[in-house]
């Protein structure tokens, strides 16, 4: 993410203008590596502080963040220096990524004493420091090294600002210093990396971003930059980024994908992605961050629940599988039953010629197709009628393990195929109320425990997917095997037309005909949106079968999702995200 020293630089000054001489009322820790504080100026606000390692920044927030029923040690150590503290400024030093806020604390006796709070916003190595007003370190979020170190961050020493890196600060320079800077730059390498190594506060968001600015070319060789104008477009565009960052002309602006999905930021308009991007002004920094980062958030939060759901289904398809396996091996042992009834027979047709203790039997075979003899084993301490009889119990045994393994191999291999179309539908979850969906049809199907609860909570399922064909009948593609049931079984009419994957996991998609017969275009893209949203999704070819509504049956005793049909054709379709976006009914 972009949030480097000049687009802190923006954002720091948007927060002295609005939050200094406000006053601290509370102080909450809602995770490990956040702190927000609540404030109190022209209006009451929460400024979030730190983040996860991954994205730590600062900025206010509208979030309704949860707080936690025992505050950490590092919350109470903040709760009782700087509650009713008042901000007195808040400053970034130089172009580092560091905001530095001096606060007026009260004292033991009712007189203020200083206090300074330091959010270093580096990476992996973020941090929030409490002072006192010499700049000795009381506590802070992380301690890092031991006393020894020159920049250990550990309560009791004086706090020191991060070490400078080997860069030239672009706001401080002259234009005759930036193109000499460009002089020394290397021919072989990408001048975005160059002017990312060179000039201190520049992410490499902005550095390619410059690059295209001044070539149409997001990452060129330097000599091929080099070789146009001697780098001169380069200088002017690091030189109209400095005015902008100096006169304070830098403005928040979101990056988005052409799903929608935000991207990245900046401070400044972004062309290097092309048309298929959007880049939009956001109302302020604060809003921009805390916007982006709650869609980053839920994303992550969303990821994780589906990783576990993901692990749980797993874990139920290997046992699933392996118990299928053992049953297999079993009904494969099954096939032999009849020779255990032959030999009983031939046993009894030679009683007469028989006596206890003998260990095998040899005797003509009367089932073999073209005569001959067959030897049977016999155990000697049974006579010959037990013999018989021990014959045809392990034919009746093997003739009842077939029956009832033929049911359970069915009932497991059904139970697969279910578990396979829910990690289809994991795949394709998109937002957390699918999530909830699938989590509560597992708990319903014994997959995982149900939560703990007061009264009976109603189920809520939500609405499939709707697409308009160019012809502009509806389309409709359920995102869960409850929404399946649904959507097939419940709220399409028997005259409309039903398309599923063949023989693989995947949504079922109904055509609404009204009591017309779909044109042949109209069934080729539901067919594509068939194979879009299936286990099939990467293929290039997908068939498709294709049948009415009053064609599909659901066996009792069925699991969500799943349906029978004999009348049916195939159709042949390719997935398509673009129709996907095109025919979307949003």
């Amino acid at each position: 993410m972009s949030l480097d020293a000049l687009f802190l630089r923006a954002l720091t000054a948007e927060l002295a203008q609005a939050l200094t001489g406000a006053k601290i009322e509370r102080i909450q820790q809602p995770a490990r590596s956040t702190v927000v504080l609540t404030v109190k100026g022209a209006r009451r606000a929460d400024l979030l502080i730190g983040g996860s390692s991954g994205a730590p920044r600062i900025h206010l927030t509208a979030a309704d963040l949860e707080k936690p029923q025992e505050p950490p040690m590092f919350c109470m150590l903040l709760r009782k220096h700087l509650t009713g503290a008042r901000i007195l400024e808040i400053s970034q030093p130089a172009t580092d990524r560091v905001v530095l806020m001096r606060l007026a604390a009260p004292g033991m006796f009712g007189e203020g004493e200083e206090r300074g709070l330091a959010v270093e916003l580096m990476g992996r190595t973020a941090n929030v420091i409490l002072t006192d007003g010499e700049g000795v370190i009381t506590d802070c979020l992380y301690r890092v090294g031991s006393l020894e170190d020159r920049r250990a961050v550990q309560p009791g020493m004086r706090y020191r600002l991060p070490p400078m890196q080997d860069k030239k600060d672009l706001l401080a320079m002259q234009e005759e210093e930036i193109r000499a800077a460009l002089g020394g730059f290397e021919d072989q390498r990408p001048l975005d990396k160059c002017v990312l190594g060179a000039f201190l506060g520049i992410s490499p968001l902005t550095a390619r971003e410059l690059c295209a600015l001044a070539y149409g070319d997001a990452s060129p060789r330097v000599f091929e930059a080099r070789g146009r104008d001697g780098l001169a477009a380069l200088a002017r565009e690091l030189s109209a980024l400095r005015d902008r960052c100096l006169s304070g002309d830098a403005a928040p602006w979101l990056i988005s994908d052409p799903e929608g999905r935000p991207m990245d930021f900046c401070y400044m308009p972004v062309t290097q992605y092309g048309p298929g991007y959007a880049v939009t002004r956001a109302e302020s920094f604060s809003a921009l961050l805390d916007g982006f980062y709650a869609r980053l958030d839920a994303d992550e939060r969303r990821r994780q629940r589906s990783r576990e759901l993901t692990r749980t289904v797993k874990n139920a398809r290997d046992r699933v599988t392996r118990r299928l396996e053992a049953q297999r091996r079993e009904l494969a042992d099954t096939e032999k039953r009849d020779w255990y009834r032959e030999c009983g027979d031939i046993i009894t047709a030679n009683l007469y010629a028989m006596k206890k203790g003998q260990r095998e039997l040899t005797a003509e075979d009367f089932y073999a197709p073209g005569g001959g003899t067959r030897t049977i084993p016999l155990d000697p301490l049974k006579t010959p009628q037990q013999n018989a009889a021990g014959y045809y119990k392990e034919y009746t045994r093997r003739k009842s393990a077939r029956a009832h393994l033929t049911g359970q191999t069915a009932q497991g291999e059904a139970e697969l195929a279910y578990l396979e179309s829910v990690l289809d539908e994991l795949e394709r979850c998109e937002t957390e109320r699918d999530l909830m969906e699938i989590r509560q049809e597992l708990t319903e199907g014994g997959y995982l425990r149900a939560p703990a609860k007061r009264g009976q909570a109603k189920r809520q399922i939500s609405q499939p997917l709707r697409f308009r064909s160019s012809s502009g009948m509806l389309i409709r593609v359920g995102r869960s095997n409850t929404q399946n049931d649904a959507l097939t079984l419940r709220d399409s009419a028997k005259t409309d037309l039903w398309l599923h994957a063949s023989k693989i996991p995947g949504s079922h998609v109904v055509i609404s005909c009204e009591g017309q017969v779909p044109d042949d275009k109209t069934v080729a893209e539901a067919a594509s949106l068939a194979a879009l949203y299936s286990r099939a999704r990467a293929s290039a070819k997908v068939p498709v079968d294709v049948t009415w509504i009053r064609e599909i049956k659901k066996p009792a005793g069925a699991r969500p999702g799943m349906v029978i049909y004999h009348t049916y054709r195939t159709l042949i379709a390719a997935p398509d995200e673009k129709l996907a976006e095109r025919l979307s009914d949003r």
